[in-house]
């Protein structure tokens, strides 16, 4: 009876929050939000990624000169703010090397918060996405704490738990230029309640060095992103010759399984493509995964013509294939698109 009183306790001080999201498996990532109908990385985006019944957001991290975690899906911000018209930030134009490749613009790390707030978000792109574009200019620069809010308040609101799939961009750099993204993003986490393997969170990166230092401080669950081709810049920097390929194979999904929890490979890693844009056979990515006790959650899923394989009608039928191979969960830029995707498969006989 005392033991049953204290497990009840305990319970009761727990965030709301405290369990992963009660969603079907497998869960729709909203990637930079619901990006293919609002600007990308914007609180407008996120929410309206919830609405459609996305089981996690995505944000992508990076820093600001004051060491303030925001929402971009890269530390140059030329294509995605209005910061290039501003008069008076032109003399921050400048070229960096940013993971080994030369990189003209504006960066986030020569801004404070504060100066960022002033900028306004712009469609990254408008000739593609134009119905996204006619919201330029309404919506700023969120950080990382504004999206934990916003989850708090829509938990609140509704009563269902929307999970957090933060990425850390470019850590390696950050690191080198004095601005660690590790020890502030899991103190964040932390602090607002996210702890635990359970917890509604993966956090994600490319990089391998950044993940094992995460998993010292931290036992929220990880994931290693793996690209179709090149190698995580981490290894690049230590002289290591491995690829992404080389941690797709069945000793390197093995090697991820002592730091991570699941990987989030290319489409191509599990579906590739001929020359013509058709689908080649499915590779063994999955099962290999699943055996190593990975989740896998590809990317990225887009409703344009232009992203779909030759051979397929429609997003729709583009994720129906992938969850029909085994998959855990896709990141798409169109959340009510894998929503009523993973919905048709479940209804099936």
């Amino acid at each position: 009876m005392r033991t049953g009183l204290l497990v009840l306790f305990l319970a009761a001080l727990l965030p709301a929050h405290a369990g992963a999201p009660e969603a079907p498996t497998p869960i729709v990532i909203a990637h930079r939000g619901a990006s293919g109908l609002r600007p990308e990385h914007t609180l407008a985006a996120y929410e309206l990624a919830i609405a459609q019944g996305a089981d996690y957001l995505e944000p992508d991290l990076v820093m600001t000169r004051d060491g303030v975690l925001i929402a971009r899906h890269e530390n140059e911000i030329s294509t995605t703010t209005d910061v290039a018209s501003r008069p008076e930030f032109a003399a921050r134009r400048t070229t960096k090397t940013i993971d080994g490749k030369k990189v003209t613009g504006w960066f986030t790390e020569d801004f404070t918060l504060a100066e960022l707030k002033t900028l306004r978000v712009r469609e990254r792109l408008p000739q593609l996405r134009r119905d996204s574009a006619t919201y330029d200019g309404q919506f700023t620069i969120p950080t990382l704490e504004e999206i934990l809010q916003l989850l708090r308040r829509r938990q609140k609101e509704t009563g269902r738990v929307t999970g957090l799939y933060p990425e850390t961009k470019h850590p390696s750099y950050f690191r080198q230029i004095g601005l660690p993204m590790e020890e502030k993003l899991a103190a964040l986490l932390h602090r607002y309640g996210y702890r635990g393997r359970n917890a509604p969170v993966f956090i994600q990166s490319f990089e391998v060095a950044n993940l094992k230092r995460l998993r010292q401080i931290t036992d929220l669950p990880l994931v290693q992103l793996l690209d179709e081709r090149g190698q995580p810049y981490d290894f690049q920097v230590a002289g290591d010759s491995r690829t992404y390929a080389d941690l797709a194979t069945p000793q390197g999904l093995a090697q991820i399984a002592t730091y991570a929890q699941g990987i989030g490979p290319a489409k191509g890693l599990i579906l590739p493509r001929d020359p013509t844009g058709r689908w080649k056979a499915p590779t063994t990515l999955v099962t290999d995964a699943h055996a190593a006790g990975l989740k896998v959650h590809p990317w990225t899923f887009r409703d344009e013509k232009m992203f779909l394989p030759a051979d397929c009608p429609d997003a729709v039928a583009e994720i129906r294939r992938f969850l029909q191979l085994g998959v855990d969960g896709v990141f798409t830029d169109f959340p009510a698109t894998a929503v009523r995707a993973r919905n048709s498969l479940q209804k099936m006989p």
